[in-house]
């Protein structure tokens, strides 16, 4: 029998062999995108004072290939790394396996939670849902799809049927990019198991989509709702999201909180240009802010857009000084 099962395994190995010698090699083509914004900030936290700074940029470059199997499977590698930081130069590196089976990711990656997560329109370079704003101000930062960050994990997504996909991830505890126990083999962070489904239809001219997300680590979960719906030129939406007490302690802004948050918005698109209008705003225990973005994004060329922002929240805290402000974003962001 022993003999058997080794022969059997030597077969397939040389026939997977066969297979990827047959097809064409994976050849990494590059991509990512720059992002360059200027703008001003006022606000009357008198504990920090004023602006934080005058000018953001983000920039990443996207390495990414793929290969199709002479039995139709695609395999390929998304690699991406950042154009500045002061921690993990490697933002995300993943391989991934599509068929008419699904799909497969291993790999540093965004749970499935985080990825099928919908949350109100917005177009600006701000917004209000885990955006930009406590770059510019020393506001809480709603969000209610919380994300567990890019962790080693395997996660699968089913094929699209009727509209509806659904994905699942597990990622172990080695813990997530540039955390200092990080070490690629073991860790001090929580097993995560993270879940979605969602739903994306046209019905006629009036597009719909949903999704119903949440993600287990440590001894807490949190979970939340988005929606869609676009007729026209426009697009109205919104989502919600709960955070419980014990959900990722070690990883949590708020310990021993419960967290609520929601966000709603409208957008406008019309030829290269699109407006959004969006409200946001969370409960996170020891206090509650309130945020409205108003975006503007414009098409100046092929893969280059004009996007600024005018934002304003009010924050009140139970144990530190309130804090309320605005400002004013803008620049170029460069997709390549």
């Amino acid at each position: 029998m022993k003999k058997i099962l080794v022969a059997s395994s030597a077969l397939v190995a040389i026939a997977f062999a066969g297979q990827a010698q047959a097809s064409e090699p994976i050849k990494l083509s590059v991509g990512g995108y720059m992002e360059q914004w200027a703008g001003f900030a006022d606000e009357d936290n008198t504990a920090t004072g004023g602006r934080k700074n005058a000018f953001q940029s983000d920039t990443e470059v996207h390495f990414k290939g793929s290969t199709t199997l002479d039995n139709g499977i695609e395999v390929g590698a998304v690699i991406e790394l950042e154009g500045e930081t002061s921690g993990d130069q490697v933002d995300e590196q993943y391989l991934y396996i599509n068929g008419g089976f699904g799909r497969i990711e291993m790999g540093k990656n965004d749970s499935a939670a985080d990825a099928m997560g919908i949350t109100a329109p917005a177009v600006g370079p701000v917004g209000v849902n885990d955006g930009d704003m406590d770059q510019w101000t020393n506001a809480y930062l709603i969000d209610t799809v919380r994300s567990s960050g890019d962790q080693n994990r395997a996660t699968y997504y089913t094929p699209v049927m009727g509209g509806f996909r659904a994905g699942v991830s597990f990622a172990d505890d080695s813990n997530r990019n540039g955390a200092s126990s990080y070490n690629n083999t073991d860790g001090s962070g929580d097993n995560i198991i993270s879940a979605g489904l969602e739903f994306n239809h046209d019905f006629g001219g009036v597009t719909l989509g949903l999704s119903a997300v949440g993600e287990n680590q440590g001894e807490g979960n949190w979970y939340g709702f988005g929606s869609n719906v676009g007729f026209g030129n426009f697009t109205v939406g919104g989502s919600y999201g709960h955070t419980e007490d014990d959900y990722g302690l070690s990883d949590r802004e708020t310990k021993n909180q419960d967290l609520d948050a929601f966000d709603l918005g409208v957008s406008y698109a019309m030829d290269a240009a699109s407006v959004s209008l969006t409200y946001g705003y969370e409960d996170f225990g020891t206090g509650d802010i309130s945020a409205v973005d108003l975006g503007l994004r414009y098409a100046l060329g092929a893969g280059v857009s004009w996007r600024s922002s005018v934002f304003w929240f009010d924050q009140e805290n139970d144990t530190a000084v309130d804090n309320d402000g605005y400002g004013v974003v803008t620049g170029l962001r460069l997709d390549f």
